[in-house]
């Protein structure tokens, strides 16, 4: 548990040196799958002040284990997440400005380039925006849900594409562990920034072709990638 809970705080202390949240405009997590637990930062916690002791503990059901915080408002939606994408074990939440303008504008982010194309096997999707009754309800739980129903819908593999727009709040995305998440949400923010400057340039940019799209993540993905020594990274 000490381990997990030394992660998530280096990985949380990541977010603001990446110029991904302002205040306390976001969290990250992971999960211990042997273990089935959750470690989460608490809520509202300022980051220049963060350590290990803001740090929560819970189970799969958000039951608290370890830590006297109250954990992220979002603890839901990371619960949701790892519920429902097995194959994931961290989970960030930010509200980075790139991002978060496409998911105002409730579009998708196009595969605009190689860039995009090295970490994400298509559009990175962004969700139909929550009902009344949602966000009246168990909004952080049902903010999971859209999460998934939008993946599933399209059939997209979380995996292959590790990130989501949520539409009129913000980015979500995951990895492999809570450092690998935050770095996906850091190329999506590139990603989206780029996006935006590729349309203010061209008056009708079209994605880039399959082919290509194809080329670039699959030199770093799945059994026959080539990229690398062998440890696998998102630079060029």
């Amino acid at each position: 548990m000490h381990v997990l809970i030394e992660k998530v705080l280096a990985a949380n202390l990541l977010l603001p040196r990446m110029g991904l949240v302002v205040f306390t405009w976001g969290n990250v997590s992971a999960i211990d799958r042997a273990g089935n637990l959750i470690a989460i930062k608490g809520s509202g916690i300022p980051y220049e002040e963060m350590t290990a002791a803001d740090i929560v503990v819970v189970d799969l059901n958000g039951k608290l284990v370890h830590g006297n915080r109250r954990p992220s408002s979002d603890l839901e939606t990371h619960l949701e997440l790892y519920r429902r994408f097995p194959a994931i074990g961290g989970v960030v939440h930010t509200h980075s400005r790139w991002a978060t303008s496409w998911s105002q504008a409730c579009r998708d982010l196009p595969p605009y380039g190689t860039t995009h194309a090295d970490t994400f096997y298509g559009p990175v999707p962004c969700t139909r925006p929550l009902t009344d009754a949602e966000i009246n309800g168990a909004y952080e739980l049902e903010t999971g849900h859209v999460i998934a129903e939008t993946f599933e819908s399209r059939r997209i593999d979380p995996v292959a594409v590790p990130a989501v727009l949520v539409a009129g709040h913000g980015p979500f995305a995951w990895g492999t562990d809570a450092v690998d998440a935050v770095q996906h949400a850091a190329i999506l923010e590139e990603c989206a920034q780029m996006a935006y400057h590729t349309e203010t340039i061209a008056t009708a940019p079209a994605p880039i072709s399959q082919t290509l799209l194809d080329r670039h993540y699959l030199r770093k993905h799945g059994k026959d990638a080539y990229y690398g020594q062998g440890g696998g990274s998102d630079a060029v």
